[in-house]
Parts: structure tokens; sequence; C-alpha cells
């Protein structure tokens, strides 16, 4: 049963279906974040520079085999890749848990992080939706990422003090076995459709896009969220325990910092949707997330002050983290969403893995203030390129599956030009191999009804 408002069953089956699957497995990977610099001292050669590197050490391989991973996708099938993917990451889990000494823990890590299947799920996602539907769908993945970033600050010092770090990886592991079998009986068979350019990575788009500053302002700021995130869990579990916290209670500082952020957000996300202010929002971001860094620096030993500052930090990250990728897909060019969006995750990952190391250095150098001080400092190079981003928050994408035959390059002109005519279209690509039309539209004068009658020649 479906209607023409909403998701069919299948749809709806299939997007939860892969935002369990993303979800379970960024839990795994974020679960070690808050425990590791705790629960590691009994590791061989443990330090804060490898407690950076172990928890940042996915990063790396993620941000080189995320791309790859993708095209891998679109050759052999969505879910054999997604299949290898969990099945390194439950490798990877397990040579962690086993590992008496910080260098095992680190291979683990990376192994985890080389299951790189982010690519390979957006574009399943893209693979059994419709056109209409697809940004449900990655909203409700978008989602479920959130969740299991919170869930992942409570269960790992649960876990942890009940069982070890070994515990955690093993329930990590666990947890990768749990996803293998949702993609078995919870995902329907489909046929890939080969590359979406809204979801894959075109390797001709690449130079394009790594030239328009306005992108790379996107992936900087991803680069740089990320940065501070891994480079504060070195520190900021070390200074609740400094302040009084036992290592098993600090869920009790994370569970309602987090569920308070999520909530302080809301207002501001549609705010900035319904006001256009996004970018006023943004920047006010920044400052809040400099001002709980430099918080966390002179509030060491003082718990409601560390309280405070998690608060600012979550709700600040939060916020970032939900408007970066929208920010992405009203800049990048039609047809380009995709790419666009492999360089942006690469940064991601490669941040997670600089903040670790950056945070394990300037912890072993100069202390827990120390990593605060320096990161709210990175934040106000941040706050300063932020400035030239472009406010827009009216400019939506859409892919237009076209039918009749478009083979002829006289046709082919003609409809594009036909598109661009229409009221609010922006950027229009038409595909001939893909059947399809890239729209990049202002939502106020676009109608969609319009476009698809044009489409079906």
């Amino acid at each position: 049963m479906s209607d023409e408002q909403g998701f069919s069953v299948r749809e709806k089956q299939a997007a939860l279906t892969l935002a369990s699957i993303f979800g379970i497995r960024m839990l795994g990977l974020f679960m070690i974040m808050p425990v590791f610099a705790l629960y590691g001292t009994d590791l061989i050669g443990f330090s804060p520079l490898w407690v950076g590197i172990c928890i940042g050490a996915y990063g790396l391989t993620q941000s080189l085999l995320q791309i790859p991973a993708g095209w891998l996708s679109d050759r052999i099938g969505r879910k054999p890749v997604i299949y290898g993917g969990l099945l390194l990451f439950a490798l990877g889990s397990a040579v962690a848990a086993l590992s008496d000494s910080v260098y095992g823990v680190a291979v683990g890590r990376a192994l985890q992080g080389s299951g790189a299947i982010a690519a390979a799920i957006l574009a399943l996602a893209a693979d059994v939706t419709r056109e209409e539907h697809r940004t449900k769908a990655m909203a409700i993945i978008g989602v479920c990422i959130g969740i299991s970033f919170a869930v992942a600050m409570v269960a790992g010092p649960l876990v942890a003090s009940a069982t070890g770090l070994s515990g955690v990886f093993w329930a990590t592991a666990v947890l990768a076995v749990l996803a293998m079998l949702l993609v078995y009986f919870g995902l329907p068979k489909v046929s890939v459709r080969g590359q979406i350019r809204d979801v894959t990575a075109a390797p001709e788009l690449f130079g394009r896009l790594l030239r328009d500053r306005q992108l790379l302002r996107l992936d900087f700021g991803i680069l740089l969220l990320h940065m501070t995130l891994t480079a504060v869990f070195v520190a900021f579990p070390l200074s609740l325990l400094d302040a009084g916290l036992a290592a098993g209670h600090h869920w009790w500082l994370y569970l309602p910092t987090l569920l308070l952020s999520f909530v302080l957000i809301i207002p501001f996300l549609i705010l900035g949707a319904r006001r256009n202010m996004n970018k006023l929002l943004f920047q006010g971001s920044i400052l809040v997330m400099m001002t709980a860094l430099v918080l966390m620096a002179v509030g060491q030993g003082q718990l409601w002050l560390l309280a405070l500052a998690m608060l600012l930090y979550f709700t600040a990250f939060n916020f970032m983290e939900a408007s970066l990728p929208a920010f992405l897909s009203m800049l990048a060019p039609a047809g380009a969403k995709g790419t666009a969006m492999g360089i942006y995750s690469t940064s991601q990952f490669l941040g997670a893995f600089l903040g670790g190391i950056c945070g394990g250095v300037l912890y072993q150098k100069l202390g827990g203030a120390g990593v605060f001080l320096l990161v709210a400092m990175t934040m106000a190079g941040w706050f300063w390129l932020a400035a030239g981003m472009a406010n827009v928050s009216q400019v939506r994408s859409h892919i237009l599956p076209i039918s009749g035959n478009i083979e002829d390059r006289v046709v082919t002109e003609q409809l594009l030009q036909r598109l661009m005519a229409l009221p609010g279209v922006q950027e229009a690509l038409v595909i001939p191999e893909e059947k399809a039309a890239y729209l990049k539209v202002d939502a106020n004068l676009f109608e969609l009804d319009q476009a698809r009658r044009l489409v079906n020649l």
C-alpha cells in the first residue's frame, strides 16, 4: 500500500532499516570516545598521544576508503559492499578487544574505519525510494546518526564500567553482526541503478568542486568540527574524573546535557529555515562552541562549570552537524551533490583523525586546559572563514526521471532549455545515460508538477 503523499510500506521499511544499520555502526565507532582515556590505562604503551590515535584512527581509513567504496557499490552492488564493510568492522572490533597494547587497539580501530559503508547505504536508500521521498529517507538516516551519538555517550561509560574496555569492543562486534542480520532480513532485493549523482561521487567533477570556495568552506568547517570533537574527548573525560565524577557515572552528565541540547536546537533550526537566518545562527554556534571550550579550560576541577560547558558544546555541535549538510545540499551544483558529499565526508573523517592526533599531542604537552584553549583558537579561525559563506535557505535539489528517447543531442538540448526557462530553476543538468534531469531550484518559485510534465516526452 502507498499513497501520493507518503512512503510506501517498502520505502518505510528500507529507510528505517538502513538508518538502523548506519546508526548501529556509528554507535560502535562512538562508544569508545568517552571511555578510552579512562579505561585504557592498563594497556601497554598507554599515553595521551596514543589515546588520541586510538580514538581517531578510524577516521584515517574511513576518509581514504569512503569514495572508493561508493564507486565499488556501483559496480558489484550495494549489499556486498555493506556486508564487507560490516565484516571489517566486526574484525576490527575483535582485534581491539583482544589487544593488550594501544598499538593493537589502534590497528583494530583502523580496521573498523576501513569498513566504509556510508556511501553504499546512501546509494541504496536512493535505489529503493522514489525521488519525491528521498529527502525523507536521508533525513531519517541523519536523525539516527544523531541518536547513535547520544546513545554512545551513555552506553560507552555503562558498558565499560561493567565489562572493562574489551567489553566495549566486544559489544561493537556484536552490533556489527546485528547490522548484518538487518541487511539480510530487513532490506528488499533491488537492482543497482548505477551512478545516482545525488548520492554517489563522479570523478570528473572533483576538480570543479575543489575550486568552489563556498563548498570548500563547508568541507573545512566539517573537518574542524570533528577535529574538535575527537580532541575534546581526549581530555574531557579526564577533566570529569579530576572534578570528582567517577568514571562509571560520567553518563550522568552526558545524558541530560545531550537531551537538553537536542531540545535547545529545535527552535533555532526552525528559525533559520523560516527567517533566512541560517548563516547568522551558524556563526553564533561557532561563538557558542568557543565559549564552551574556554569554560572547559577555566572550569578544571569544577563539575558544574564543566557540565555547563558540555551543554553549550553539544548544543552548538548538534546545530552545526545538522546545518552543514543542509548548506552543502543548497550550494552544490545540479547533479554534483553526491560528489560534494563525498568530499565533505572525507573531510569529516579526516578531521576526526587529525583531532585525535592533535588532542593527544596537546594533552601530553599542555594538559587538558591547553587542549581546550588551543582548540578554541581554531574556532576563532573558523568564525572568520564562515563570514564569507553564502546565506541560502530556499534552494532545493530535484532529480526527475525522463520518459522517452533523449539520445539525440538536439532533443536533449531542447529539454535542457525548457527546464532552464521554468520559474525558479537556477541550474539544470540532463544526463542521457541515466535518463534523468538534475535541477537546482528556488523553492519559493519552482513548481515540481510543471517540471514533471515537461520531462514526460
